[in-house]
């Protein structure tokens, strides 16, 4: 057993260096608000990485200690490179975690791993979130009441264009009347996926206790419980673990079968 979970939280880390409104929330990045408040979890590794960086912070090396990635993006989801999602689409078949916040609902990766255009409605209106525990018991929603409200939040409405989750922790309501599904959980291959809606750049949102707590529980149901590799392959097998009695079968069209001559 890894006496740490490592873990990389991943941000584009473009709205903060042109825009000033979100530059006045997260003056160092989204990425280290998020790192830092993981990092009072002693069970937890931490690193970040960004878009800016060879190969967006996301080397083979890195990936392959890499217990949890959490990813955050909104501007730039066509600047991620395919071959880097390649690289962590692998990972997570063999059983690493993925968290995706908020925005990164358009992200490659996520809708790689899920198949679909993962669209929705939305509206940025400065509404009152309330986040309703919808599965208490899950490990997600550990420390949580009934539901918390986020005072100011980007509103994400139904349809969100998603196959059905394995289990759906958080149901959203807003001022304006919406609902969304806004805490979702997926087995893909070996690889635990969960997506949390919360974290409009323009808002505190990762500085809230309740936000932080989802955050932190989810990195631990995320974390792998076993790790394959090589789940890409598909070997041919040509030593059969148990003798195969030779069949003097042949196979004729129409569906006649032979053996020993003979029609069966």
């Amino acid at each position: 057993m890894k006496d740490k979970i490592h873990v990389i939280v991943w941000n584009e880390f473009v709205h903060e260096k042109e825009h000033e409104a979100v530059r006045a929330v997260y003056p160092d990045g989204i990425h280290r608000v998020i790192a830092d408040f993981l990092g009072t979890d002693k069970t937890f590794s931490l690193g970040t990485a960004t878009l800016d960086q060879p190969d967006h912070g996301l080397t083979e090396e890195r990936l392959a200690t890499c217990d949890v990635l959490i990813w955050w993006g909104h501007m730039a989801h066509d600047k991620v490179s395919d071959s880097i999602v390649d690289r962590v689409q692998k990972r997570i078949l063999e059983g690493m975690g993925l968290i995706v916040l908020h925005s990164g609902h358009y992200s490659k990766i996520f809708r790689r791993m899920l198949g679909t255009t993962c669209s929705l409605k939305w509206r940025e209106a400065e509404e009152l979130e309330r986040i309703w525990v919808v599965e208490p018991s899950h490990p997600i929603a550990a420390g949580l009441g009934q539901y918390f409200e986020i005072p100011y939040e980007e509103m994400y409405g139904e349809r969100f264009e998603i196959p059905a989750p394995d289990e759906t922790v958080f149901l959203s309501w807003f001022e304006g009347g919406e609902v969304f599904r806004s805490g979702c959980c997926w087995t893909r291959g070996h690889g635990r996926i969960f997506y949390f809606r919360p974290g409009h750049e323009t808002y505190p949102t990762y500085y809230q206790k309740e936000v932080q707590t989802v955050i932190a529980n989810a990195v631990h149901w995320a974390a792998p419980r076993v790790t394959i590799t090589g789940v890409e392959n598909s070997p041919n097998i040509t030593v059969p673990l148990s003798p195969i009695q030779k069949k003097d079968v042949h196979f004729a069209k129409a569906g006649v079968i032979q053996q020993g001559g003979k029609n069966l």
